[in-house]
């Protein structure tokens, strides 16, 4: 199994004619609860808010950055709250003020290929899997081919857990998946 654990990560988004509509700088993964959430201008907002902000109750800036953030993210009402508190973690890191770090959470799971019925398949597995066994995890399908490339990867579909490739050009069986994903998860219990 390869280790991606310091793999920087790449990813852009486009318009349909191929326009880049930010840099790979505006664009940040954070844990939000027990998931890792990308977030569209949360450098340049944390920034500005900065400015602005810096000397504000942790309220005042939550708000200020989930105002901002809102118009470019989906940010779901029913979790503004657990999105405020990851914000003001990341602004209280951006300024060098104490900070909680946020624990593993669950699984990680990561589906690379470029969306045709076999990768569709196997990330359906997965999931499949993931609900028999009972256990959360937060399951990406990567299908851009130029962030597919950043993984070094020629066989698709691959499939990585917790920042390990656990196979590549093919599909595994159900077996399989439930013994990497067991492993994968008895590895964080003995970790907390």
């Amino acid at each position: 199994m390869t280790d991606l654990s310091n793999f920087p990560g790449r990813v852009l988004a486009c318009t349909a004619s191929g326009e880049s509509l930010m840099s790979q700088d505006d664009y940040l993964r954070i844990r939000v609860a027990d998931f890792e959430v990308g977030l569209i201008g949360l450098k340049s907002a944390i920034e500005e808010v900065a400015l602005t902000h810096g000397e504000k109750s942790d309220g005042e800036v939550q708000q200020e950055l989930l105002n901002r953030l809102r118009k470019k993210n989906y940010i779901p009402a029913s979790s503004r709250e657990v999105y405020g508190e990851a914000l003001i973690r990341e602004f209280r890191k951006f300024l060098g003020r104490p900070h909680e770090t946020p624990s593993h959470g669950p699984l990680r799971i990561t589906a690379l290929g470029p969306g045709c019925s076999q990768c569709d398949r196997m990330v359906q597995t997965v999931m499949g899997v993931l609900n028999s066994m009972g256990l959360p995890a937060s399951v990406e399908h990567v299908t851009d081919i130029e962030e597919i490339a950043q993984y070094g990867f020629l066989q698709m579909p691959a499939l990585i857990i917790n920042n390990k490739v656990v196979c590549m050009g093919t599909i595994p069986s159900e077996t399989k998946l439930k013994s990497w994903i067991a492993e994968a998860a008895s590895c964080q219990d003995e970790s907390k």
